[in-house]
């Protein structure tokens, strides 16, 4: 399917037309037909003749329903500019194509109605010539009559033209769908209306609307059940979840997680303003309306604070309209999570950074550095694709060259951390996390390279040995171990040796003793000298039978095992005795 909207003065035929080509009549309530003036949107649609299907969204041409018009126009790729052969150019056709303008439309078909009135060559002459300094450039144009029914098939045959050459739409982008109506059907409920500019819908889908999770309950599209409807379409989604009452145009039925909602954004005007910018425009994105303050920076750039966050990305087209005068900018979001201005002349410097940043890849790539890290789906629901380069680690994005950079500091922080604790191993992870300003402990893992290693929690030297003294000491007492392994010395004797209880920790931390109860410690790999000893043993076995079999005292052999149960080698039996798991 593909969407085109209408755009033209008031009453210079734009429904009569759409009424010409689709045999439906666009004008929805019973006073726009009454008074022959399109108040809302309007909407019809047929089957051209080569069996392309067409919806046509029928804008007001009223100055008083502008914002009507711009709900209808924010999410359609091409428009049908209509002026009328007895009127020609007028107030509201020139907002009209400002309008076309400011959002950058390129794809545009000229229809000069009223031809069975008056003479349209000099109208086709002049809205060409007109049209050809905006975003449209050279505009096919035609005459045409709804009464007569003249230039109808040439107009047909130029929108199939037109439409062939648009741009196909992203049918696996996610889905933003600017809602334009909302209403309700008796025994189906909540039904909302909307240009599908990308992405899919169908039955059980579940999107975001606000912070309220809805789910699609069925899709019509053209009047029609269908099981998915696939951008670019017309589509009504009967929504379960959500009451009419909450919903209203200008919200947006978005993909989970897909966008970022935000009530700060800079931009960058598509033209240098020629006056002074409104303090307060009115900002009109997709079907949404909403007021905003507005910031200078410098140049084209500028900021704005919505009055309410809404769903943008990096590349969306803005509009903003002076509601003091009939004027309207094009401005394209550049940053939607944008930096704080604090300092003197930041908001020229700010400016400059958005004068100089690329579009694409290359844009991401320096939107990443300056946040240096970013979770991956949060960069990619402000609309940046993945920057070549940038290091992936879990959910992270870390920009390019700086997992190395980090990397190159972490033993410095690992020095420091050992100078100040000499009888710890290394830093816990949490403390390199705060030493490098990471935004979570789970990046450590990712700039530790040897000879460091993650060990229990802390970023350790595994080359690294203990404090001398400490190290010699601990070196007598493994040697005594070597010899006899189930010899754990007394308190007294790792007293004397220079072991308190801090140094033993951090021979137990760096791996070369294992301690097995209060005050008894012994050498790693006792479990498997302890089991071999054990097996000998006629199963089940006493403590008794333990201790003979290690051949040592019961200070050591009761704590050993009930250390041996915790390690799942043994198991104990209701009778007190052992056996080997």
């Amino acid at each position: 399917m593909d969407v085109i909207a209408t755009a033209g003065h008031v009453d210079h035929g734009k429904s009569a037309l759409v009424r010409a080509l689709t045999g439906m009549e666009p004008d929805r309530w019973a006073e726009e037909r009454r008074r022959g003036l399109t108040i809302d949107l309007g909407f019809a649609w047929t089957t051209l003749p080569s069996g392309r299907r067409l919806a046509v969204v029928d804008v007001p041409g009223h100055e008083r329903f502008v914002g009507n018009m711009l709900a209808g126009v924010g999410s359609v790729p091409a428009a049908l500019v209509v002026v009328a052969a007895d009127d020609g150019w007028s107030a509201q056709t020139a907002e009209h194509v400002a309008v076309l303008d400011a959002l950058g439309v390129r794809h545009a078909l000229l229809a000069v109605t009223k031809a069975d009135l008056a003479d349209p060559a000099p109208v086709l002459a002049d809205v060409t010539e007109r049209l050809a300094g905006t975003s449209m450039g050279a505009v096919p144009g035609m005459a045409v009559s709804a009464v007569t029914g003249a230039g109808l098939p040439e107009l047909t045959g130029a929108l199939e033209e037109l439409l062939g050459g648009l741009p196909a739409p992203d049918r696996t982008a996610p889905v933003r769908l600017w809602i334009d109506r909302a209403f309700t059907i008796k025994g189906a409920g909540t039904v909302v209306t909307g240009t599908l500019a990308g992405g899919s819908a169908a039955p059980g889908d579940r999107f975001l609307l606000g912070d309220r999770e809805v789910t699609v309950r069925g899709v019509q599209s053209l009047g029609e059940a269908v099981d998915r409807a696939d951008a670019t379409a017309r589509v009504a989604l009967n929504l379960r979840g959500i009451a009419v009452e909450e919903l209203s145009r200008g919200d947006a039925l978005l993909t989970p997680g897909a966008f970022r909602t935000t009530d700060v954004v800079d931009v960058s005007l598509t033209s240098e303003p020629g006056e002074r910018l409104p303090a307060e425009p009115v900002v009109h994105v997709g079907s949404a309306t909403v007021g905003a303050r507005l910031r200078p920076l410098d140049g084209a750039a500028v900021r704005l604070r919505l009055d309410r966050p809404l769903p943008l990305r990096v590349g969306d087209r803005l509009l903003l309209r002076d509601p003091g005068a009939r004027r309207v900018l094009g401005a394209d979001v550049r940053d939607v999570d944008p930096p704080e201005l604090r300092r003197r002349g930041a908001a020229r410097q700010r400016a400059a950074e958005l004068s100089a940043q690329p579009d694409g890849a290359a844009g991401a790539v320096a939107a990443l550095a300056r946040r240096r890290v970013v979770r991956a789906e949060d960069f990619a629901a402000m609309g940046w694709p993945v920057p070549p380069g940038a290091t992936r680690h879990g959910p992270w994005l870390l920009a390019a060259g700086l997992a190395d950079e980090l990397a190159a500091r972490v033993p410095d922080v690992v020095g420091r951390y050992r100078r100040l604790r000499p009888l710890e191993p290394g830093p816990p992870a949490e403390v390199v996390r705060r030493a490098l300003d990471l935004p979570d402990a789970e990046l450590v893992p990712a700039l530790v390279r040897a000879p460091l290693v993650l060990r229990a929690g802390r970023v350790v030297d595994g080359d690294a040995d203990l404090p001398p003294a400490v190290q010699r000491a601990v070196d007598g007492i493994r040697a005594r171990l070597a010899a006899d392994p189930f010899a754990a010395p007394e308190a007294p004797e790792l007293g004397a040796a220079g072991l308190g209880v801090r140094e033993l920790a951090a021979a137990v931390r760096s791996g070369q003793l294992v301690r097995i109860g209060e005050a008894v410690y012994l050498a790693p790999g006792i479990a498997d000298v302890a089991r071999t000893r054990l097996a000998e043993l006629p199963q089940p076995f006493t403590l008794s039978q333990a201790r003979q079999a290690w051949g040592t005292s019961r200070r050591v052999a009761v704590p050993l095992m009930e250390w041996l149960d915790g390690q799942g080698v043994t198991q104990r039996l209701p009778d007190s005795t052992r056996r080997l798991r």
